[in-house]
């Protein structure tokens, strides 16, 4: 089938390593986003602490989404002196993020202002691999964390009793972090630790995704900000970001395509010239090309134009003079081809972009007329004859003379994009 997914080349993946952090009753309530450099060797491999944890949280948040990074729990993530002393933090939600202060950190003037100023903003905090005789040099940061990770490989059994009482003299939860066997468990739980992570519970698991270019991600933001009917400003800040992309769409504006008579100058002008239904088009379509290269249409665009044309005209078929219906019609086309373009589940694209019912069902189970009318714009596609016929005879109102007629006008008007965005 045309919208079957390819295979990803390693150039173009991104991974990170996820550990759980679980509660006494074993049930997960947090992961450690780990640094990885591929699905081979799953290790650190860490040269650099703060260009690890650029990537993790750039994987995490950009790359992969959060939700198929964290799912509905917390993340902890590794920071050293010059990524808690950066901005890069203050660019995450603090309600998803633990920030884990690794062991190398020295309680210094700065660090404690700068921790003290993100507590402010809501970040919560652990430090990380607390060993024997720590306390005392920790004192400060004891004051500001929330949790500490006790590391149990590196405090002998006979201290492990001391470290952990000394420990519980502040208001903290204790994490007891390398747990490799059911003994040490069993030991720590005795000792009233809260939560739990190493290897007897779970090894890092890779979770691996495409990497997307900074375009492809602003337009995933614009159609988000479109279809939240998001004010001029608010679009143009984007756009302003993204220069080839702006070009883009001035030139699609301008062009006899995008409807527009009119010199267009400036980004405002262009935006107000689309207005927010025909720019939602024309990011829908501009996902399947390349827009920072200026290279234009490509094959999946234009099937991904003519899937949406199509749909839109039928949609004109079964209910006549219902621009609504036209306008789901054709956000279902477009959309259906989302996960060959991103090699991701449906069900992943669908958790970031608020969509109409009707268009969500029609993509998640292919219920409804937008599903039946997706079903026979695909059996088009693979030229699947008895499927059309029966489809076709599903939806009311429609024949083979009909579909015939909206599949040649929709060629023809996906054809002409590609020639106006070259």
């Amino acid at each position: 089938m045309a919208s079957e997914s390819k295979g990803l080349s390693l150039s173009n993946e991104v991974f990170i390593g996820r550990q759980p952090i679980l509660d006494r009753s074993q049930q997960i309530v947090a992961y450690e986003l780990l640094f990885r450099r591929s699905h081979q060797r799953n290790c650190a491999e860490v040269y650099d602490h703060l260009a690890a944890t650029a990537k993790v949280i750039m994987h995490a948040f950009a790359d992969l989404g959060i939700e198929a990074a964290l799912g509905p729990y917390k993340g902890f993530i590794n920071c050293d002196e010059a990524m808690l002393l950066s901005d890069l933090l203050e660019a995450l939600p603090p309600d998803k993020i633990v920030i884990e202060i690794l062991e190398t950190v020295e309680a210094t003037p700065a660090i404690l202002e700068r921790c003290t100023e993100l507590k402010a903003r809501g970040f919560s905090f652990a430090l990380d691999d607390f060993g024997k005789g720590e306390a005392q040099y920790n004192k400060q940061l004891l004051d500001l964390v929330e949790i500490v990770k006790v590391d149990v490989l590196a405090v002998a059994e006979a201290d492990l009793y001391e470290v952990t009482r000394s420990l519980q003299k502040w208001p903290l939860r204790l994490l007891a972090e390398k747990v490799d066997s059911r003994k040490q468990a069993s030991i720590c739980h005795d000792l009233d630790y809260e939560l739990f992570q190493g290897y007897y519970f779970g090894k890092p698991m890779i979770v691996a995704g495409k990497k997307l270019g900074r375009s492809q991600l602003a337009l995933i933001r614009l159609l988000g900000l479109v279809l939240e009917d998001a004010q001029t400003p608010e679009l143009e800040k984007v756009l302003k970001q993204e220069p080839g992309l702006t070009m883009n769409l001035m030139r699609l504006t301008n062009s006899a395509a995008a409807g527009a008579r009119t010199k267009v100058s400036s980004l405002s002008h262009a935006v107000m010239l689309l207005g927010g239904r025909q720019l939602q088009r024309w990011l829908q379509l501009l996902m399947y090309s390349d827009p920072a290269s200026g290279s234009g249409a490509n094959p999946l665009m234009q099937l991904a134009a003519t899937r949406g044309m199509l749909m839109e005209l039928l949609a004109g078929k079964l209910k006549p003079g219902d621009q609504q219906a036209a306008d789901l019609a054709f956000m279902t086309g477009i959309m259906s081809l989302m996960p060959t373009l991103m090699s991701v589940p449906m069900e992943e694209i669908l958790c970031s972009i608020n969509l109409d019912n009707d268009v969500r069902e029609a993509l998640e189970s292919r219920r409804g007329s937008l599903g039946a009318m997706l079903n026979l714009t695909e059996a088009l596609e693979g030229d699947e004859g008895q499927t059309c016929h029966d489809l076709t005879a599903q939806l009311t109102g429609l024949d083979a003379n009909v579909v015939n007629a909206c599949l040649s006008q929709a060629l023809a008007w996906a054809s002409n994009i590609g020639k106006e965005n070259q």
